[in-house]
């Protein structure tokens, strides 16, 4: 069917899920026809909330999906079977669709920037007889907003940064997806650092990390700062970590970040305005869940 794979989005590992509910009288209709006839290496993307506007684009604008590949699961769910719910449909997704975005790829780094997705059917065109799905990968948030990326993922640098000046959400004290640094935030980006140079001879335990990191982010700290004293504000710096297997697919890049840890070490604590420049006479300085020198 044309509509095959104009439903709503699957994202492999995340509880939330982004709908995407055009309805079986809109398959002859353009997007669903892009959806069904695009191949491998296709960037679509769209703003409605129901898709309605979806469009392929070249890779190197802002997209949202990258399709990897199709699958057809009629196998495990022949005729009559019952639509699925979540759970299976993460299943499903998962099963016929984590090898065609590894294949894709290369090798697909569990930690990095990209996740698995999968365009699924609607409820009507399951009823009708489809069974297709087709693959892709997509950036999303720990809540399941989906991020835009730019340039195609096959062959691009999986690590999980962002340019400096992004600030990423709170969400149940720990970090999320970018948000305005003007909204409560956990961290803000001060910039990025690659590993592989200090390492040349393979992965480096998380101490050795720690301790490279330690002197690479502080300087970039200070300059996106103005040198700051960060803990006027209870503020300081930190930084992520690499795990084997995210150094193994070819992701040697970390977030340096400026943060609030909440008293208790529980986590994060909100942080509210920028911190660039806040060395300097007349900046605005940021609001922490503790007030400056409380």
């Amino acid at each position: 069917m044309v509509g095959a794979f104009v439903g709503a989005l699957v994202l492999l590992g995340l509880s939330a899920v982004a709908g995407w509910p055009i309805t079986l009288s809109r398959a002859a209709e353009d997007p669903a026809t892009l959806a069904a006839n695009a191949g491998p290496g296709t960037c679509l993307t769209w703003t409605r909330a129901d898709a309605g506007d979806l469009a392929e684009v070249n890779c190197g604008q802002p997209h949202l999906f990258e399709v990897t590949g199709a699958a057809d699961i009629s196998a495990r769910y022949p005729a009559g079977s019952a639509f699925p719910d979540e759970a299976a449909w993460q299943k499903a997704a998962s099963t016929s669709c984590t090898a065609s975005a590894t294949g894709y790829l290369g090798k697909l780094d569990p930690n990095g920037k990209y996740v698995v997705g999968a365009l699924k059917p609607t409820s009507a065109q399951w009823s009708a007889g489809d069974r297709s799905l087709r693959c892709g990968l997509q950036r999303s948030t720990p809540a399941g907003q989906l991020v835009p990326t730019t340039g195609g993922a096959r062959g691009a640098d999986q690590s999980n940064v962002y340019p400096a000046g992004t600030c990423l959400a709170l969400v149940k004290k720990a970090a999320g997806g970018p948000v305005r640094c003007g909204d409560t935030h956990a961290y803000e980006i001060v910039g990025t650092v690659d590993l592989h140079g200090q390492f040349p001879d393979g992965y480096p335990p998380v101490g050795q990390q720690q301790t490279a990191l330690g002197k690479l982010c502080q300087p970039l700290a200070a300059q996106y700062t103005g040198n700051a004293n960060l803990s006027t504000y209870q503020l300081s710096t930190t930084w992520d970590t690499i795990s084997q297997a995210s150094w193994d697919a070819g992701s040697y890049r970390v977030n340096c970040m400026i943060g609030s840890l909440l008293p208790d070490g529980s986590g994060l604590g909100p942080v509210t305005n920028s911190v660039k420049g806040i060395g300097h006479a007349g900046a605005a300085p940021p609001v922490t869940s503790t007030p400056a020198g409380g």
